[in-house]
């Protein structure tokens, strides 16, 4: 026994639109948020970076120069030139790190550009006794403030900066005599101001790439994980709709191949129906709809409308999201029903974020082995069933609470 599926659907009266509920998903190529997690992680190992820079820049600057600065001010050759310098390059470095911190920094080569102009005059000023004291602030500090003013460029900006740092405390050392002395110790200063900052530059800009990659692999792992994951899951579903499948039709279209069944006998008829049913049940709940829930049903009610029994389906509210299992618990006992009922029918769903409760009313009449479907109430766990019949009526009903 077959039916055309390209008929129409049964006489519906539908009181509120469905919402798109439980349709099942497709896999998807890799989301934004899975895209933007290196970015992220990235973002948070640089910012760490940064935090650290801004912390070194001014607590040297004020914890190791101020001290100095004060103790020595008697003895500088140009006295306001050297604090007036260290409160420039404060204010600059106090404003160029919070901006760095926002993520809005100064525009880098005119804060170098102050930055070198202050280095010049400080080593006019501090004079030849505090030439290589920690009262010569710019030494120690300077080089800080090149990499809070260059961070995020490539590394040579910074070495340019500091070679012309060093440049101009070379000339001063050299103006004021060639001491073999003094330029061993230019070198080691020299040798301090490189290393420190351009360390820490690089260092950071490594981690920050480093963290990035690792996040990207990390990302990529998960992502394949969750396809495996899913396409096992497909495989799973696609055997276990086969077995149903198979159980649904598969016994009484054996016997009927096999002759061990009469066509016209009511029962063989019946069970075909049934079958039939269930089978197009099972073939809706693969479908790409907006009501999963509401579209098997209305292919139940569609064969049995074919099979000449009069149908109304009346729908209640919007169901929310469920899955196919619960689904099915509410479809398939009234799909059973329905294949045997006779006269008229009527399929009423009714929805609500909290519950669905599904039934189904035809005339009452005695099954094929005279007992008819059995009364009475029963849960599995998920789903409840209720059948009741009076003499007249037939009653079914399958309930789901969140």
């Amino acid at each position: 026994m077959s039916a055309d599926l390209g008929a129409s659907a049964p006489h519906t009266v539908t009181t509120e639109a469905p919402d798109r509920i439980g349709v099942p998903v497709p896999r998807e190529p890799a989301s934004t948020a899975g895209l933007a997690a290196p970015a992220a992680v990235a973002h948070a190992s640089d910012r760490g970076a940064r935090i650290v820079a801004v912390a070194i820049a001014l607590a040297w600057h004020v914890a190791i120069g101020l001290p100095a600065v004060l103790a020595a001010r008697a003895q500088f050759t140009a006295p306001t030139v050297v604090l007036g310098g260290w409160a420039l390059v404060a204010v600059a470095g106090a404003v160029a790190g919070v901006r760095l911190l926002r993520g809005s920094p100064l525009p880098p080569w005119l804060l170098a550009g102050l930055l070198l102009t202050v280095d010049v005059a400080v080593f006019a000023a501090v004079g030849e006794e505090q030439l290589f004291t920690a009262a010569n602030w710019v030494w120690g500090t300077l080089g800080w403030f090149f990499v809070l003013a260059l961070w995020g460029h490539r590394v040579v900006g910074l070495i340019v900066l500091l070679s012309t740092h060093a440049t101009i405390a070379l000339v001063t050392v050299l103006g004021h005599g060639p001491d073999p002395a003094d330029v061993a110790r230019y070198v080691m200063y020299v040798y301090g101001t490189f290393s420190l900052p351009v360390a820490v530059f690089v260092g950071s800009a490594t981690i920050v790439s480093l963290a990035r990659e690792r996040a990207a692999v990390s990302t990529a792992a998960h992502a394949m994980a969750a396809e495996r994951a899913a396409a096992e899951r497909g495989l799973r579903e696609r055997r276990d709709r086969l077995a149903l499948v198979s159980s649904a039709a598969g016994h009484v279209l054996g016997e009927l191949a096999a002759g061990q069944v009469d066509p016209d006998d009511p029962e063989v008829q019946r069970r075909c129906v049934l079958a039939a049913a269930r089978l197009r049940r099972l073939i809706a709940e693969s479908d790409d709809v907006p009501d999963p829930l509401l579209h098997e049903l209305r292919a139940a009610a569609d064969l049995a409308e074919r099979n000449g029994l009069p149908i109304d389906l009346v729908t209640i509210g919007t169901p929310p999201p469920l899955p196919v299992e619960i689904r099915r618990r509410l479809a398939e006992p009234l799909t059973g029903v329905l294949a045997d009922a006779r006269g008229w029918a009527r399929l009423t769903v009714v929805s609500g974020p909290e519950e669905v409760v599904v039934s189904l009313v035809t005339p009452d009449r005695e099954g094929p082995d005279g007992t008819g479907p059995p009364s009475g109430e029963h849960d599995d766990g998920q789903v409840e069933h209720l059948y009741e019949r009076d003499g007249s009526i037939r009653w079914a009903q399958t309930q789901w609470r969140r």
